[in-house]
């Protein structure tokens, strides 16, 4: 979601505030801020409610929540004594006054007028029609490319099972210029519309694509692709593999935003499951806690929904793995259950079979895993979680060099994913292993510093750190570490990172002793 408000955009999705187009440099922090009291600006946000978004929890100053609000201010033309932007509510906390609006509002149609999903239970899930693409410009023998590349979009967005995909034959009959993406919906009865145009000029060819909400026509997300003409069909898998995978995440996250608009009593078992995803990559205990309610409430409105379940095991594997609970093994034996029970119901499902793996992993049993791994990126090659997760297991496993290619995969197809920081902090793990500290330290800093990296990656920074020779920044992450879970343990750092090679574990182990773990 895209912000704009006086002369600033500020891009969730890029991690980006602009001014007048041009980024302004900020902390992590402080645009962590800044998008938080944006997106609540219909209320005070309370100081408490800061620290346990910002800083997850964690006991910090009073001084420090200051710091960052008067860096917010800084960046945005702001002081404390204008207040035109972030207002202070004394002794509570402060609120977003300057008027903002959304790039792609969610206007919902009155239900006189929205297609009927009690009349077709198989698009109570998200659905979407892929139009031909446009063609600018003479491409001669490349013509077809502008059919092709919506053709096998088609094909590869039909293997994710929680999206429902009208077939060619119909998508195909809308040809127009400048297709009415509203239209479309009510024609097709799809909640998101896929176009794209072809441009081709002189020896080069550009593709640009945009989702659209058919709902209110908004644009949703785009991308565009370049290349030399006769490369285009040597990078056409590349291209589909990018919009399958960013399509993943968009989706999911304006399904979100739309479910948030909704009375938690209206909630269906789709819009219950995509709020529950949203809270459950932001990785801190609270919001893991309403995952889990928003994924209970969907099992119980629609048994059968195998997401559902599966998003039940990852929050309790989330439980497990950060140890939020204190019932470690109720929360392992959770996991596998609910695991179980939604590939009973779609065992077909890439997610699903993602979730298995990591049940396995969570018993130290990444052996038994790595199946599941493998069957889900064989069912859906653009998975990147699930490219992800192939890659950690390699690692962990002592195969460095296959786990990197996993990992640089799962980089290339999702470069904004919720997973970032973690498929930055695997390859850190290679580089220790092939002895590589320099180039750790700056994976595992990286990784440390990514939005919603939880407490063991900094653990994992403050080991590389160490190896590299740098006591000092060694002894910052692992204060950090401290600030934020004092009885973090050895134990608990090779429970989540079970190495199998003696060599790479032993490296860990002397790093994170030196600095009392």
């Amino acid at each position: 979601m895209i912000y704009h408000f006086d002369d600033y955009e500020l891009d969730g999705g890029k991690v980006e505030l602009r001014c007048r187009g041009v980024p302004v440099a900020v902390e992590p922090q402080v645009f962590a801020l800044i998008h938080l009291l944006v997106e609540n600006r219909d209320r005070m946000v309370s100081k408490d409610e800061i620290i346990e978004k910002i800083w997850d929890g964690r006991i910090v100053s009073e001084s420090a929540v200051t710091s960052r609000v008067k860096s917010a201010r800084k960046a945005l033309g702001d002081d404390g004594k204008r207040q035109a932007f972030i207002k202070t509510v004394h002794g509570q906390g402060f609120r977003f006054v300057a008027e903002a609006r959304a790039a792609s509002p969610l206007v919902l149609t009155p239900a006189s007028a929205a297609p009927s999903d009690a009349q077709n239970p198989a698009r109570t899930k998200p659905s979407i029609a892929v139009l031909p693409f446009r063609l600018v410009g003479v491409a001669g023998p490349h013509a077809p490319i502008a059919d092709a590349l919506p053709d096998e979009l088609i094909s590869a967005l039909s293997r994710l099972r929680w999206l429902f995909v009208i077939a060619r034959g119909s998508s195909f009959r809308f040809r127009d210029a400048d297709p009415d993406v509203a239209g479309v919906g009510r024609a097709l009865n799809v909640r998101y519309c896929l176009s794209g145009v072809v441009e081709v000029a002189g020896d080069r060819i550009a593709v640009t694509v945009e989702l659209a909400d058919t709902r209110d026509g908004a644009a949703v997300w785009g991308e565009r692709y370049a290349a030399k003409i006769d490369d285009i069909h040597n990078i056409r898998e590349e291209i589909v593999s990018r919009v399958v995978s960013a399509l993943e995440i968009q989706i999911t996250m304006n399904e979100a935003m739309a479910a948030r608009l909704k009375p938690p009593e209206q909630l269906d078992a789709w819009s219950a499951y995509h709020l529950g995803v949203q809270h459950l990559h932001r990785f801190n205990k609270k919001d893991n806690g309403a995952a889990q309610g928003m994924f209970e409430r969907a099992v119980a409105l629609d048994p059968a929904f195998a997401r559902a379940h599966a998003g039940l095991s990852s929050a309790h594997f989330q439980n497990a793995f950060l140890k939020y609970t204190g019932d470690l093994a109720g929360d392992v034996a959770s996991a596998r259950r609910y695991a179980e029970r939604a590939v009973e119901i779609d065992p077909l499902d890439p997610y699903v079979n993602y979730v298995m793996g990591r049940a396995h992993w969570i018993e130290n049993d990444l052996a038994g895993g790595a199946g599941w791994f493998d069957r889900s990126v064989s069912l859906s090659p653009n998975f990147a979680q699930g490219v992800y997760v192939k890659g950690f297991a390699n690692a962990v496993r002592g195969r460095s060099e296959e786990g990197r290619r996993n990992i640089d995969l799962a980089l290339q197809l999702s470069p904004l994913d919720p997973f970032r920081y973690a498929m930055l902090g695997v390859h850190a793990f290679i580089l220790v292993a092939e002895g590589d500290y320099a180039a750790a330290a700056g994976w595992a800093e990286d990784a440390a510093r990514a939005p919603g990296a939880h407490v063991l990656i900094a653990a994992i920074a403050a080991a590389c750190h160490e190896l590299n020779g740098d006591h000092e920044k060694a002894k910052a992450w692992a204060a950090n570490v401290r600030e934020r879970k004092p009885d973090l343990t050895q134990e608990d750092y090779f429970r989540a990172f079970p190495f199998e090679n003696a060599t790479t574990r032993e490296r860990f182990s002397k790093a994170l002793a030196v600095h009392g773990f």
